[in-house]
């Protein structure tokens, strides 16, 4: 009997922990044998993936977040979790202890080789790096410069029949003065330096401007390139072909947007199965939501890659809303993305990323089931939060959601505040506040905070406790309201909508925050006990 108990607890147990990673707002599985796509609906903008035996690794942009590279994992292509990243911090660590929007970590390749992963990435304004590991999970090398320089972006390794180490790479206009090319060099055996100035294999500037994020791959003696082409937001899929490695290449559009609502459809990864199916991520870019990842069924003709669905068989595919799953025998597992954190783990949640490079003493997970926070000096300098690098966030998770946060706020100062935000290019929030005369919830917004815009308080209400409960819904289109609760009563709505805005090259995020204005040898704290994704109510 006693047996059998501790099976049924375990069990039961099992069960809750399998429940915790599944999202309540977005899950792409349909568990009918389909799923709907984005199969990620957040910002894992240029993704890159590879299988390795039986398990999908897929890699993605993190621009000036930090930790960085985010490291996901998948059985089936289709459920996704987030395991890691590959960079504790950014390098140069002096250039990223301040925030770098638009900087940082642009379109990484992931490849494995020789029983090692390696990562090649781009920060537009250093040159290209390499890191490598044994395993995903690291622990990763640490990065060496393989080629200096301003605006190379994108670039992606290939390791020839021969033994020959190539790189391609594509430039950005905005820090190389010339764009919608694709270069490929030679590198050292090792893969850690280029060797020569490199070939010019295309110039897409009459047929495929913008052209950028070429993905390398050698396939029945051809040498293959897919790149996206046409810009971010309203682009295409691009595969060009050659049998030299130089070219010329062949040119073919493989996948638009066609009649579909899935804009800009490109800038991916093939990848293949274990059964023999071929399939395609890419992303879309949704606004201030981001660039959600998305799976498209892939087959060949004559040679070359179809990508989505080719309905009027002129060899060009569109993407899929829903589809069946790929063919994974005995992979069934639901599973998605955390957005939700009950702060549980005496270690930070994988869902969670800072401004910049964080600084000691911002934060502390604990075993005591909270997130402790503590407030950050902030600067005359730093007078709004587009350019705060103490704000802890992460991707939205979905178009419409409701997020609700448990707080007990510790002040010491005068003027020290703990808040949730809507962060983008423009931003709005609910703090709790410590005045002279009391705690006080205020909301305030900063509709031009990139061009060193003011915030506006827009409401405040004096409270009674110290432990808040902050409520933010945000609606189809992008719309958000704020609302917030003292203990054991009722949420009351803030009277204010505030409309999403992306950041640079990102999606906003949902942020947290403390601070003071005061130069002080301690600082008050808030502990958050939990963040809890729901869907809104109807």
């Amino acid at each position: 009997m006693k047996c059998s108990l501790l099976i049924s607890c375990l069990f039961f147990g099992f069960l809750l922990k399998a429940q915790e990673k599944v999202s309540n707002v977005w899950v792409a599985d349909n568990g009918r044998g389909s799923y709907k796509n984005p199969v990620i609906h957040a910002d894992y903008s240029d993704p890159d993936a590879i299988r390795v035996g039986d398990d999908f690794y897929m890699i993605s942009s993190s621009f000036n977040h930090v930790p960085g590279i985010p490291i996901l994992h998948s059985k089936d292509l289709v459920n996704w979790t987030l395991i890691g990243h590959a960079l504790k911090r950014l390098l140069p660590d002096s250039h990223f202890n301040s925030v770098r929007h638009g900087g940082g970590i642009w379109a990484p390749s992931l490849r494995y080789h020789a029983g090692e992963f390696y990562i090649y990435y781009p920060d537009p304004d250093f040159g290209i790096y390499m890191i490598k590991a044994k395993k995903m999970t690291g622990p990763w090398s640490d990065p060496i410069l393989v080629e200096a320089g301003l605006g190379l972006i994108d670039p992606c390794p290939l390791w020839d029949d021969d033994g020959r180490v190539f790189l391609i790479h594509a430039f950005a206009g905005s820090r190389a003065g010339i764009k919608s090319i694709l270069v490929v060099k030679q590198m050292n055996a090792s893969g850690t330096k280029t060797i020569d100035n490199g070939v010019m294999v295309y110039d897409g500037h009459e047929k495929d401007p913008t052209v950028e994020g070429p993905k390398f791959y050698k396939r029945n003696g051809y040498y293959y390139i897919f790149a996206p082409a046409g810009g971010v937001s309203t682009g295409w899929q691009l595969v060009l072909r050659s049998k030299n490695m130089y070219g010329p290449y062949e040119r073919k559009v493989v996948m638009d947007q066609g009649k579909t609502t899935i804009n800009g459809p490109h800038q991916g990864a093939w990848v293949n199965t274990s059964s023999g199916e071929d399939w395609f991520l890419h992303f879309q870019d949704k606004a201030a939501y981001g660039r959600l990842v998305h799976l498209q069924p892939m087959s060949w003709e004559n040679d070359w890659p179809v990508i989505g669905v080719d309905g009027d068989h002129d060899g060009k595919g569109e993407p899929v809303q829903v589809y069946r799953k790929p063919m994974m025998p005995g992979v069934n597992v639901i599973i998605t993305v955390a957005d939700s954190d009950e702060f549980n783990s005496p270690v930070l949640g994988n869902q969670w990323q800072w401004q910049a490079n964080p600084q000691v003493g911002w934060a502390f997970p604990t075993s005591s089931g909270v997130l402790r926070f503590y407030s950050d000096f902030q600067t005359d300098s730093l007078f709004n939060l587009w350019n705060l690098p103490s704000i802890l966030g992460q991707k939205l998770p979905a178009e419409e959601f409701t997020a609700r946060l448990k707080v007990r706020f510790n002040p010491l100062h005068i003027n020290e505040r703990f808040g949730l935000v809507m962060l983008g290019a423009s931003y709005a929030y609910i703090s709790i506040e410590n005045r002279k005369d009391g705690l006080y919830i205020v909301c305030r917004e900063n509709t031009k905070a990139d061009g060193n815009g003011v915030e506006a308080e827009l409401a405040s209400y004096l409270i009674k406790g110290n432990e808040i409960f902050f409520e933010l819904t945000v609606e189809k289109d992008g719309v958000c309201h704020f609302g917030f609760a003292e203990k054991d009563e009722k949420y009351r709505s803030v009277p204010m909508a505030f409309n999403i805005k992306p950041g640079r090259w990102v999606g906003a995020k949902i942020g947290l925050f403390m601070l003071r204005n005061n130069k002080t040898n301690d600082a008050g704290f808030a502990d958050i006990d939990w963040l809890r994704f729901e869907l809104n109510q109807q």
